[in-house]
């Protein structure tokens, strides 16, 4: 058995092997999450719901989803990846599925409610998962790669999206309730396979020779030990740590960015753009097709210089400008470029940002932290559409709603400069570059 192989060798093995896979289940949860900004195009005037009532029930996922963030991490930590995801997507799926019923603003709240709730622990879950397979070096590149799904989804949900508003009274089903139907089944078929796909961790991966999953499983062992050297955090000493607290309110301002657009662009495009569904749909998936590029390159340059802070510092800002600049745009052609410009620093933070956390914890006191970090982070989700549906209910557009969204993003830049390198000390020795 031999472990001198090339250090890149085993990361880059790692990443075609899982990365695709996970990618392909977080674009399927995120758009099950966001599919409701495209559903409200119909919904909102079949139903006779008000901007407050849609930013309301939009934003309620969240609630249920941040109460149940923690718990279902550290079971996820106890029973394995495989069986707590696989049972995350079938459950989650069902619940979105089910949203085609609902009638009445209280049965949007509650189907929105469970769904948050069902998705519980997915994402910090992968988060988690990630830190059992990459080194510290290849982290933020990881993340990005499986993070561009968020942005990928915003790709292929745009237009099949719009396409399915088209199927407006087949089967006697409204648009809205076949592009709640017919996106939440890839849940559940995708969780059984979960079932059968997804290892625990390196000691169950097949596809790695002993001398590849030695030199893994060490570099990682080597990591956590320098680690939990410099101090090792219980559980408790975790969740009440000031660096994870303030990384939460961090996370919380660029989530609240995040979120007006991924549940207001359809209808902020459609109000100065006046374009049909398909138009709109093609014309929504531009701002994430930028935010996905950009996502992996600025993570890319954070793992090679090894540098944190300004790699989530600068985008956000770039995300404040774009946001500011959409507010004061008069053409379409503005708008979406501004749109582009904001989704490019909004995205391009979240890859190196879940680097900071696991930079200085491990075993069950960063599952816990992953966890609460991406629960206080989230509440952004349930802060934001219900204030842009406020802002918007009590004036014309959505310029007052677009500048308060980009006085988030400012302050997210400057909590990172504050709060980023007190959360990110030296990892051993970069990888060599590929």
């Amino acid at each position: 058995m031999t472990t001198t192989r090339p250090a890149h060798d085993v990361p880059a093995k790692v990443r075609r092997r899982l990365i695709p896979f996970m990618f392909v289940l977080y674009v399927v949860s995120y758009l099950d999450r966001i599919n409701v900004g495209f559903a409200a195009l119909q919904m909102n005037e079949d139903l006779r719901f008000s901007p407050a009532v849609y930013g309301l029930g939009a934003g309620i996922f969240f609630l249920g989803y941040c109460l149940l963030e923690v718990p279902s991490n550290l079971i996820l930590a106890r029973v394995g990846a495989r069986r707590w995801i696989a049972r995350i997507m079938i459950v989650w799926g069902i619940v979105s599925a089910a949203m085609m019923f609902v009638r009445t603003p209280t049965s949007f709240y509650v189907l929105r409610f469970l769904l948050g709730a069902a998705e519980a622990g997915f994402f910090p879950g992968m988060i988690l998962y990630l830190t059992y397979w990459f080194p510290a070096a290849e982290r933020a590149r990881a993340v990005a790669l499986f993070m561009t799904s968020t942005a990928m989804a915003g790709v292929v949900g745009g237009p099949l999206s719009g396409a399915l508003l088209t199927l407006d009274g087949a089967a006697g089903l409204a648009g809205w309730q076949w592009l709640f139907l017919v996106e939440g089944i890839p849940a559940v078929l995708l969780g059984l396979v979960v079932l059968r796909y997804l290892p625990d961790g390196p000691h169950e991966a097949r596809w790695l020779d002993d001398g590849e999953r030695a030199w893994l499983v060490a570099r990682l062992e080597a990591e956590r030990a320098a680690t939990e050297a410099r101090r090792r955090f219980t559980l408790g000493e975790a969740l009440t740590d000031g660096r994870v607290l303030g990384l939460g309110l961090l996370y919380f301002c660029i989530i609240v960015g995040l979120y007006g657009i991924g549940f207001w662009l359809p209808q902020i495009l459609s109000g100065l753009a006046g374009r049909g569904a398909v138009t709109l749909g093609l014309l929504s998936a531009l701002p994430y097709v930028v935010a996905a590029v950009g996502m992996v390159l600025i993570a890319r340059h954070s793992d090679r210089t090894g540098e944190r802070r300004l790699h989530v510092a600068l985008p956000a800002l770039v995300g404040a400008v774009g946001l500011a600049a959409s507010a004061a745009a008069t053409s379409p052609l503005a708008l979406v470029a501004a749109i582009c410009v904001a989704a490019l620093g909004i995205w391009g933070a979240l890859g190196t940002f879940w680097t900071l956390p696991t930079a200085f914890l491990t075993g069950r006191a960063a599952a816990g932290a992953i966890a609460l970090i991406n629960a206080v982070g989230n509440l952004g989700g349930f802060v934001s559409p219900y204030l842009v549906g406020l802002v918007r209910g009590s004036s014309t557009g959505f310029v007052g709603a677009l500048a308060m969204l980009a006085a988030f993003l400012a302050g997210a830049s400057v909590l990172a400069l504050l709060l980023a390198h007190r959360a990110a000390p030296p990892a051993l020795a970069p990888l060599p570059a590929e």
